[in-house]
């Protein structure tokens, strides 16, 4: 006799597959905040280093745009990079007046080194995964990426205070 496997309803995939996003971004994060720390970056100055590694050389506001930074916070974000000798801000050659920020090649090139291991474990997970899978969970992670950046612009631009504990507190009484 045969047992019938259940298969799960959309609702049970969905509910899953929330959980294991979030515990995939804990890990996410947990791990870069430990590189940054590693290399004695905030985690968003570490993580805007790696778009401008990936995009570079790229304005101020470029940078803001992608990261969904204010671009306020941008230029702090500029010159703290610059200060530990990851990034330079450099002429635009096609318009004098405006500034680049570029990676510092020999600078970004050690720090990478902390990832060969990282690099060699996604090598060997991804060779579990057929092209179409991965063109699947490829295709996800970029609409999932521009998704976050928007809704990090919008949370930037949110106008309205968190509630303090205090504030909060009040409210649940």
């Amino acid at each position: 006799m045969t047992s019938k496997r259940r298969v799960p309803t959309r609702a049970e995939i969905v509910e899953e597959f929330s959980r294991v996003g979030r515990e995939h971004s804990d890990a996410t994060v947990l791990f870069h905040a430990t590189m940054a720390n590693l290399l004695d970056l905030h985690p968003t100055d570490y993580k805007a280093l790696g778009i401008i590694e990936r995009l570079g050389p790229i304005s101020a506001g470029e940078i803001a745009r992608h990261s969904g930074l204010a671009t306020a916070s941008v230029t702090n974000l500029i010159d703290r990079l610059e200060h530990k000798g990851f990034v330079r801000r450099i002429r635009d050659t096609v318009d004098r007046r405006r500034v680049l920020v570029e990676p510092i090649v020999d600078r970004v090139t050690a720090a990478r080194k902390r990832f060969a291991s990282t690099r060699e474990s996604l090598a060997h997970l991804v060779e579990q995964y057929s092209d179409e899978e991965l063109a699947v969970i490829t295709d996800f992670l970029a609409r999932n990426a521009e998704r976050l950046r928007t809704e990090t612009s919008k949370l930037e631009s949110d106008t309205i205070p968190c509630l303090s504990s205090e504030s909060a507190d009040a409210s649940n009484h």
